[in-house]
């Protein structure tokens, strides 16, 4: 409390010697000044008077350091540093205000501040300046002054010299590096400015005259359909079986370009000016307008990663107001990235379109397929038999079951029912109903997912008879095998000697077959995918729920040929065809294709096919042959009829006898939860059950009912 109390105090006088000071006047009565009393031009009066005349007469200027080491002395005693600061200010104080006085002196020993006359140096810093000047010269003595004055502060105010140096070269660095930094910036931008300049320039003399537009279609599909010419030469088969003629399917007119030549270059240019935005820079060199899209290609500069375009596709969609936008980078074979635009008119592809064309009337494969158009507007074929098996996926709703229908009728247009045949697996009872009644199928449209089981596992022994029939032949496939008959049959043997038709397998939902009975499905088309080809047996799957559970490791490594429609995700578009890019697709009918032997994706636009032309097709079919029947199809194979096979018997099957018949219910959720078994063991052993008499049929959600009460009821 003192120390606070002698702060205050010090702090007082501070104010008071300031004061005193700043209103000095030599006029004033003091010490140095006996004149009687008169008017005080003090602050403080006479006393004011008497403590400047005194303090400012004995030190001269120097005497104005008084107030500041009053003050220093003040923060040191608030601050509670100990004594030692106060006397280390106290000593370097009298230096300082010595040294002053004696310094300033030096010039004259007088001043005039404010009107009024002080002293240089006083009584001790005049006297001080003299002797010093008379031993040691104006030079020596004004250094030794200095000397004192630099220790007077450095101990009066703790200034450091060296840190000073310090702090005074890192701001001169400091500034030094910001001024470098700020040169260098300015100069970036001017060349950058300079550079966008002439990019622009470049952009609008290329868009005059670099720019290239393909024409959207090299040339309509071939439109040779004479309205008197019923069925193309390729329609004619041997056997006296008409194909169906391209008069049944609707007539068309093919439609313009949506988009002219100025729109494109303008749509290029504003791609360009967006990619620029994001720090992009590149040209279109290429501008490839389609019948659903336009494709620019862009050539990146020199330095520009393909990731980075690659990342940019949703800011560009929403900067060029697009329902999605995908980026293929790079197109196989150019040092271009393709950037796939929607149009802003979509035109329709449609079955006649690509089914009159040059190239599927040109392929002499009886499995030709129709796919569609190009993003060009060129039609699309593959054969199934090079495939050999494709799957299927794509969200309802995006034009799979659209394309199922035109792939159907595109072997229609091609296979007479003795070249090829069908076996239609539709668990949702709609989509394939059409084709019931054809002469082409093997057995009418299966919808039992115990049916569709039986068809597969027929499929598999079927495919071993066949190639039991092949190595008696010594052919390596069924076309080898079939011109081998050709050769060998005559008028004796028609009977015994008959060629093999092509068998295509088409499931419309394999997620209903897996939920069902995964373990076989699996299993039957793991083994016609793998083997089936060279026995002529081919696979069509359509799933519209693409996940892991579905398309199993087994299911996608035995099916290289992919074709996706619109998914939800990334990651069914990464199930399908392992990589992105599907979930961006446009829906109805645009699809992503995988060829057999490549991994390079080609986009395509479904062809489409209306439910009336579809109608007129297949009662065409149905009026000229009735189809034959294999009722053995869907049976159930020898071993599996018999509730004694060794292959059926399960160690838990009385444990599950004893457990419906405590309880009076049976379902196949009981039996699996009460054993501690899985949904497969026990749907086994609850059809056992069913065959032997012990429980009903299945009657919805409802459980079965039991039929015995006890083992004596048992037949």
């Amino acid at each position: 409390m003192r120390k606070e109390i002698f702060g205050i105090f010090l702090f007082f006088l501070v104010i008071f010697t300031l004061l005193s000071f700043l209103s000095y006047s030599p006029a004033d009565p003091s010490i140095h000044n006996a004149r009687a009393a008169g008017q005080v031009h003090n602050l403080f009066g006479l006393f004011g008077a008497h403590l400047a005349g005194i303090l400012i007469g004995m030190f001269g200027l120097g005497a104005f350091w008084i107030p500041i080491l009053l003050l220093l002395m003040s923060l040191h005693l608030f601050a509670n540093n100990p004594g030692r600061a106060i006397v280390l200010t106290l000593a370097g104080g009298i230096l300082l205000i010595v040294a002053t006085g004696s310094l300033l002196s030096f010039k004259q020993n007088y001043c005039i501040i404010f009107g009024s006359k002080f002293s240089s140096g006083g009584i001790i810093g005049i006297p001080l300046k003299s002797f010093l000047i008379k031993y040691t010269n104006i030079t020596g003595g004004a250094l030794i002054l200095s000397l004192f004055f630099v220790i007077g502060l450095i101990l009066a105010t703790g200034f450091s010299l060296i840190s000073s140096a310090k702090r005074c070269w890192r701001a001169f660095v400091f500034s030094g590096d910001r001024i470098k930094t700020l040169y260098f910036k300015l100069k970036e931008r001017r060349e950058k400015s300079k550079k966008r300049s002439k990019t622009m320039k470049e952009q609008t003399a290329r868009t005059e005259r670099e720019i290239k537009i393909q024409a959207p279609r090299p040339k309509p599909v071939k439109e040779t359909l004479a309205p008197k010419q019923e069925v193309f030469e390729f329609m004619r088969a041997e056997t006296g079986f008409v194909l169906p003629s391209v008069n049944f399917l609707d007539e068309f007119k093919a439609e313009a370009s949506s988009a002219d030549n100025e729109n494109l270059r303008m749509q290029s240019k504003l791609l360009e000016k967006k990619l620029e935005d994001f720090g992009v820079q590149g040209k279109v060199v290429t501008i490839l307008p389609g019948p659903v899209i336009t494709t620019f290609e862009y050539e990146p500069a020199p330095g520009v990663k393909i990731n980075r375009i690659v990342s940019l596709a949703d800011d560009l969609a929403l900067a060029l107001r697009a329902i999605s936008i995908r980026i293929v980078a790079p197109i196989p074979g150019k040092a271009v990235i393709g950037i796939e635009i929607p149009n802003a008119t979509r035109e329709l592809v449609r079955f006649k379109g690509v089914v009159a064309s040059g190239v599927f009337e040109k392929s002499k494969s009886k499995l030709t397929i129709c796919l569609g158009k190009d993003i060009v507007g060129n039609p699309v074929v593959a054969e199934l038999d090079k495939m050999p098996h494709l799957l299927i996926a794509g969200a309802t709703g995006t034009g799979k079951s659209v394309a199922l229908n035109a792939m159907i009728c595109s072997l229609l247009y091609k296979a007479t029912p003795e070249e090829a045949k069908f076996i239609m697996i539709d668990p949702k009872r709609i989509e394939l109903s059409n084709y019931d009644g054809i002469p082409h199928l093997i057995t009418p449209v299966v919808t039992d997912v115990k049916k569709a089981t039986n068809a597969l596992f027929w499929a598999v022994r079927e495919m071993e008879r066949r190639y039991e029939l092949l190595s008696e032949k010594q052919a390596r496939n069924i076309k080898l095998y079939n011109q081998k008959i050709e050769k060998e049959i005559n008028a004796e043997n028609k009977d015994t000697l008959k060629r093999l038709p092509y068998i295509v397998i088409v499931i419309d939902e394999l997620a209903d077959l897996m939920m069902v009975a995964s373990r076989d499905v699996e299993v039957s088309l793991t083994r016609l995918a793998q083997m089936a080809r060279a026995a002529g047996i081919h696979l069509i799957i359509a799933t519209q729920r693409p996940s892991v559970d579905v398309l199993t490791g087994i299911i996608k490594a035995n099916f290289p040929t992919r074709l996706t429609f619109q998914v939800s995700s990334k990651t069914d578009s990464r199930t399908i065809i392992d990589t992105n890019g599907a979930e961006n697709l446009l829906g109805n009918g645009d699809m992503l294709f995988l060829p057999p032997g490549t991994g390079k994706l080609q986009r395509i636009h479904g062809a489409f096919i209306s439910e009336a032309e579809l109608a007129r097709i297949t009662e065409f079919l149905k009026g000229q042959k009735t189809p034959e029947y294999d009722q053995t199809v869907i049976k159930a194979p020898e071993k599996e009829e018999g509730a004694s096979a060794t292959e059926e018997y399960d160690e838990r099957y009385d444990d599950a006898v004893a457990l419906i018949t405590k309880t009076g219910q049976a379902s196949i959720s009981m039996i699996q939860r009460h054993l501690r078994i899985g949904y497969n063991r026990a749907a086994r052993i609850i059809e056992v059950m069913e065959r032997e008499g012990l429980v009903g049929p299945s009657d919805g959600v409802k459980p079965r009912t039991v039929l015995v009460k006890g083992y004596d009821d048992i037949p």
